[in-house]
């Protein structure tokens, strides 16, 4: 994979940064953070700026050009992609390892005295800007706000804003209407004496009106804010799509509604104008709701007497729990996608041997078995399907500079999930098509190991996922071994695939506490660059638990898997498991049988049913 040549990029960038047109005064340094204006991960190709001008484009990750240098802060998911995919214009800032500076330690050392730092407004998240301003400021130089986004200008040909059309859930899908949504967040205002709430993030705006579209790849969203009073609701959007019948209908626009009940649909770029208007109208002690993670410039349209910030929301927090409509949907979404990839891995044992599979293929093929599958939509991200090396560039996606073929003698990792209407998947298989060797039998169990420690944990209601992280490293730390991401991410209903508030990861103790209805991902790995990569994926439930005692009356919880696609036991060293680990296995794999075996007999695909039934058999302790 060739880097992208930015040399020119910099240069014109640099000039705009000292041009009056485009800034009061020359700025010494401008940031370019990986979100949009609604801080999304995943986003649209108009807002890939950070990609435009470094070649680079992991979901995160954040540029800073200065007069000579430029520099990436990125993840352990993104070291080795974002070392391809850079020219030497760049420097790679590890994050997470003891030596990388923060970003405002590195600006403090390379700026001159009292320099200006700009960023876009509307792209950096208020907690961000408050934080770095801070320490810019006691090192003498200043954060401003650039209003006009530099980068587009320098991008001649940017794509257009998406605006397409609008998806209506009913009841049967969400279990709550829109307007029970609506009234349950007012409760929550007037609990904390709020006047107006805010809702900035796209996949608020969507699960709070039962709404989902197709803005950003991957994800069901659409460019939209709302503004929701104890008595008016305003919904910020463009486009047609406001006209179709099925919409207006959903949203009741044309119905006589109880006033507190009518949506009011106001031009998506006025959102600015109209919460200046709104600040401007509050009384001494009325109060704005904003998440701190709102940008800044939403942010600053309310004076700060009146604003309300807290990191998640009433929204964030209440569409992580899911109710029963939400977990039955993502319960059928699991088994439609397992009978696929139970489609896939039995075609790709009959293929790989005949060494004309690549990752491109096995990609294509994964997403034709699921798109047979009953309200499939969309993937719910880019297909993870690597071999050998590859799979040891955790969030890799083939290319056909990169496409290796799969065979008998490499590792497969196959990372991969769905949108389908009623819910989103997201699963990770390893698996090996020839015999793989000691080495790679033992590091997959250890991988399997704190799969199972987290799986099958049980642990006090109130505690939060990261504390249950590592859980999952255990095994790995008892041999020297580790891996660089989270062990575990939220996941939405038919919404993002990685959502808050809740997760297992070492990365965030500002972590909401898992709650049953909860849905995360379990997911340790192993990777060993430029051999193999090794990662277990279920999506999980949070359940309450039975234990013999109950402490102060608190309760247990534990995690019941909705994903339900075999774990290939020939990558399993039996002699590393303990009896209940080997157990966990059994019984996994016996549901696994019963379950997707039913479906895949009601479906009529015998083939893959035969493969179910042999990758099923039970392990037996040596």
């Amino acid at each position: 994979m060739s880097p992208k040549i930015t040399t020119e990029l910099l240069k014109q960038l640099r000039q705009v940064m000292k041009n009056p047109k485009y800034v009061q005064e020359p700025v010494q340094a401008y940031i370019v953070p990986s979100g949009d204006a609604h801080q999304s991960e995943y986003i649209a190709p108009c807002d890939c700026r950070r990609a435009f001008i470094s070649g680079f484009d992991g979901s995160a990750g954040t540029a800073i050009v200065t007069e000579q240098h430029a520099a990436m802060w990125t993840d352990g998911r993104y070291f080795l992609q974002a070392a391809h995919q850079m020219d030497n214009n760049w420097t790679l800032m590890k994050m997470g390892l003891k030596d990388t500076p923060t970003q405002e330690d590195w600006l403090v050392s390379v700026l001159p005295e009292g320099s200006k730092v700009g960023v876009d407004p509307f792209i950096i998240p208020a907690d961000q800007w408050k934080r770095m301003s801070k320490a810019l400021r006691s090192a003498g130089h200043d954060l401003v706000p650039v209003k006009e986004n530099l980068i587009d200008t320098i991008w001649t040909d940017c794509p257009q804003r998406p605006c397409k059309p609008l998806i209506t859930l009913d009841l049967s899908y969400t279990g709550v209407s829109w307007r029970d949504k609506i009234t349950a967040l007012r409760s929550k205002m007037a609990e904390r004496k709020v006047l107006w709430f805010v809702v900035t993030a796209l996949d608020e705006v969507a699960w709070l009106f039962n709404l989902r579209g197709s803005d950003v790849e991957y994800n069901p969203v659409f460019f939209a804010y709302a503004v929701i009073g104890m008595n008016t609701i305003r919904l910020f959007i463009d486009g047609e799509r406001m006209m179709d019948p099925a919409v207006r209908e959903h949203l009741q626009l044309d119905s006589t509604l109880e006033p507190e009940f009518k949506i009011q649909v106001m031009p998506y770029g006025s959102i600015l104008s109209e919460l200046q208007a709104v600040g401007a109208g509050l009384s001494p002690k009325e109060k704005v709701w904003l998440s701190d993670k709102a940008s800044y410039a939403l942010s600053e349209a309310i004076p700060k007497a009146h604003r309300y910030l807290t990191p998640y929301t009433p929204i964030c927090i209440a569409k992580a729990v899911k109710n029963t409509s939400e977990t039955e949907g993502m319960r059928r979404a699991h088994i439609k996608d397992a009978v696929a990839l139970c489609e896939l891995f039995n075609w790709l044992e009959k293929e790989v041997p005949k060494g004309t599979v690549t990752e491109i293929i096995a990609a294509d093929k994964a997403e034709e078995f699921r798109s047979q599958q009953k309200d499939f939509v969309e993937l719910s991200f880019a297909t993870i399907s690597s071999t050998g090396p590859n799979g040891a560039i955790i969030h890799y996606k083939p290319v056909p500079e990169t496409n290796r073929t799969l065979s008998v003698n490499e590792i497969y990792l196959l990372d991969s999930g769905a949108q389908y209407k009623d819910g989103t998947t997201d699963v990770t298989r390893t698996m090996h098509f020839g015999t793989p060797s000691a080495y790679e039998k033992e590091c997959f169990t250890y991988v399997l190991k704190g799969h199972i420690a987290v799986s099958a944990a049980i642990f006090p209601n109130g505690t939060k996922g990261h504390l249950l992280d590592s859980f999952a490293r255990s095994a790995l730390w008892d041999c020297g071994l580790d891996y660089l991401h989270g062990t575990g991410h939220g996941v939405g209903s038919f919404l993002n695939v990685h959502e808050g508030p809740c997760g297992i990861s070492y990365k965030t103790f500002a972590d909401e506490p898992l709650e049953a209805g909860m849905i995360v991902s379990d997911e340790p790995g192993y990777y060993e660059d430029g051999s193999f990569g090794i990662r277990i994926e279920n999506v999980v439930l949070v359940i309450p638990a039975e234990t013999k005692y109950n402490f102060k009356n608190r309760g247990s919880l534990t995690f019941e898997p909705l994903t339900l696609v075999p774990i290939q036991t020939k990558m399993i060293d039996v002699n590393l498991l303990t009896q209940k680990e080997c157990n966990w296995v059994n019984d996994y794999h016996q549901k696994c049988r019963e379950v997707i075996g039913a479906e895949l007999e009601r479906q009529g695909r015998h083939e893959a049913l035969r493969w179910l039934i042999r990758e099923t058999e039970p392990l037996r302790m040596q």
